[in-house]
């Protein structure tokens, strides 16, 4: 089946004059995609804590780990929620290493990440992608966008992953169960999550994205088991990003070098 990259073919407003968490991503991550508002932010935040970036890069092979595990297990679909401007190797590229046939829908509200997404996110012919721009803290939008069906079979297992995404909601448990309820039994949660119990610069950060306008919320180990109420927590449990399945000569990281914990649960 061929791609489909969902187009919102109305005017958007870009917002230039506010940071967005994607492309302050993209900046620190070297990408191209961002506007002065973005760089500002992300000047501050480096001063803060000059080891940002190494926990994104964590962040990032934390996600393809999580993925290739997933795939392993055979989950064939995904949703990812909170997409961000892609960046080779993407989730679905991950995915369809191996499982060619995999389909995936993305999610963000960016409207940078729409206009890359038409572009960039092309999987293999036999599987399906398709973008939907929504904006997470509105799950209901989500759910009821008919690409969602089109694209994933809802009676089959769904992996969900949300990746560095729920320190910008503030009720994010009910985020994550709203997002989980209409998936089949045997679908997974994957998610890595900042946290203040690991760097110690880790307050200073979310006090300077809150303070430009990208409220930011760190929880605590317990708050993100919490999270998975109701799922079966898989091995290794709720951990330091470089402690979650670390793939053979993965260089070692102490666990103050990141600021966030990663975890994947089952769907009973």
């Amino acid at each position: 089946m061929s791609d489909a990259i969902r187009d919102g073919l109305a005017p958007v407003d870009l917002q230039t004059n506010r940071p967005h968490s994607a492309r302050v991503y993209n900046y620190i991550m070297g990408g191209k995609d961002h506007f002065a508002a973005d760089r500002e932010t992300a000047a501050q935040v480096l001063t803060d804590w000059p080891g940002l970036r190494t926990s994104m890069l964590a962040n990032r092979a934390c996600m393809h780990r999580m993925v290739r595990f997933l795939t392993g297990l055979g989950v064939r679909q995904f949703i990812d929620v909170g997409t961000g401007i892609p960046a080779s190797p993407n989730l679905h590229e991950v995915a369809q290493e191996t499982a060619p046939d995999a389909r995936i829908v993305y999610v963000d509200n960016d409207p940078i990440v729409l206009t890359h997404a038409r572009a960039l996110l092309v999987g293999k012919p036999e599987g399906r992608i398709v973008y939907i721009q929504a904006d997470m803290n509105s799950p209901e939008a989500l759910l009821a966008d008919p690409s969602l069906e089109e694209v994933l079979n809802l009676s089959q297992p769904v992996a969900l992953t949300v990746i560095a995404m729920l320190q910008f909601v503030e009720d994010a448990q009910g985020l994550v169960e709203a997002l989980l309820s209409p998936l089949a039994s045997g679908s997974y949660l994957a998610i890595t999550i900042p946290t203040g119990d690991l760097a110690p610069e880790s307050g200073r950060l979310a006090a300077e994205y809150t303070r430009r306008g990208i409220p930011m919320y760190l929880r605590d180990r317990a708050e993100v088991e919490r999270l998975f109420t109701g799922l079966e927590l898989l091995p290794p449990g709720v951990v330091p990003m470089p402690n979650w399945r670390p793939a053979p000569g993965d260089e070692p990281l102490p666990d103050t070098a990141t600021n966030m914990y990663a975890a994947v649960g089952r769907k009973p």
